[in-house]
């Protein structure tokens, strides 16, 4: 009878168990939703900070968070080492084949590896070209807009989120990509080594 007893109280300590270890974990994905939370804000600064200076082709104001020894290639794959020459590339640019354009960027992910290193995946959308047309070896879509995958690193040093790596890389024409959503958009959710961020949109420009 004694074990009988015991049995069905381990039955019905059950639910009670599993209950506690859901609230658990949820609760451990609060708190590492928090930690990032500041750091996720920090990096969303930096790229709506791309794409505000970017419209008014401020050179100083679009390297701001480039690291002294980050790494940049372009949609043509040049390939840049340092903040001098990433500031002077779109130096360049600005003065030249890109003088004017407007720029819309959306993320699509944006993930911590580290504590101290994310990942920055996303959309951009260049148009306004001047009459000469976008860069040599590159082409627009139907609506004259420049579309890009750009993937950022960015790492965390002394307090401050600062771009390592800058790769672009320009889609060719036939090959399908979301438009740019008309407003600030929403928030949804990407897993994340047992983690979840949540993920929203970059503000587009205009």
């Amino acid at each position: 009878m004694e074990k009988l007893l015991q049995m069905r109280d381990r039955r019905v300590n059950r639910p009670a168990v599993a209950v506690s270890a859901i609230l658990g974990l949820m609760l451990f994905g609060s708190v590492i939703g928090a930690q990032y939370r500041p750091d996720e804000t920090a990096i969303r600064r930096i790229l709506d900070n791309e794409v505000a200076t970017w419209n008014k082709g401020d050179t100083d104001g679009y390297s701001r968070d480039f690291a002294t020894d980050g790494t940049f290639t372009n949609i043509r794959g040049m390939f840049f080492t340092g903040h001098q020459e990433f500031r002077d590339r779109h130096e360049a640019i600005f003065k030249g084949e890109f003088r004017g354009t407007s720029l819309k960027q959306e993320v699509v992910t944006l993930r911590f590896i580290r504590p101290d290193v994310a990942i920055a995946e996303t959309l951009t959308w260049v148009s306004g070209f001047p009459t000469a047309g976008p860069p040599p070896g590159t082409q627009v879509d139907a609506n004259g807009r420049l579309r890009t995958r750009l993937l950022q690193v960015l790492k965390k040093d002394g307090g401050e989120w600062k771009i390592v790596v800058y790769h672009n890389v320009d889609i060719k024409p036939g090959v399908p990509v979301p438009e740019p959503r008309a407003e600030h958009c929403g928030v949804w959710t990407k897993p994340l080594a047992r983690r979840t961020l949540r993920v929203r949109c970059a503000r587009p420009a205009g």
